[in-house]
């Protein structure tokens, strides 16, 4: 079944509800949780052409990887976590090709047209462009 799940985590609340959600399939399976944040502030998007600093932005959200990451650990789950730079779908379907993942287990927020035009539809994308299961759960308000 699955060995390695990949599972994009945005920094919010919304990360609670796949996490639940896909522990008990990880642990069942025995499969390596590879968590995966996409900066996408501009420094990040910018970050290697122009050789910039990491900003703000980027120590966080690496902070905020290296404790999920631990936390997963300490429940006894193998995790591995990368913090990616530029377009989150991009950098999503990119990883789970680079790293052979057999699923990916993410969040939807359940916009309606307007807002996926404004927000972007990463999961869409995703889902679309990867040759693996996509598990998508609604982030719990």
């Amino acid at each position: 079944m699955y060995k390695h799940i990949l599972i994009p985590l945005e920094n919010s609340v919304a990360d609670e509800t796949i996490l639940t959600h896909i522990k008990p399939l990880a642990r069942m399976t025995g499969a390596k949780l590879l968590l995966v944040h996409v900066a996408d502030g501009w420094v990040a998007r910018n970050f290697q052409q122009l050789k910039l600093a990491e900003s703000q932005e980027m120590r966080e959200d690496r902070a905020y990887l290296e404790t999920r990451t631990r936390e997963l650990t300490e429940e006894g789950f193998a995790c591995d976590a990368v913090l990616a730079l530029g377009e989150p779908s991009d950098e999503i379907i990119k990883l789970a090709r680079e790293r052979n993942v057999d699923l990916i287990a993410m969040t939807t927020h359940g916009h309606r047209f307007i807002s996926d035009v404004v927000y972007g539809a990463t999961a869409d994308k995703v889902r679309h462009a990867v040759d693996v299961p996509v598990l998508l759960v609604r982030a719990a308000k």
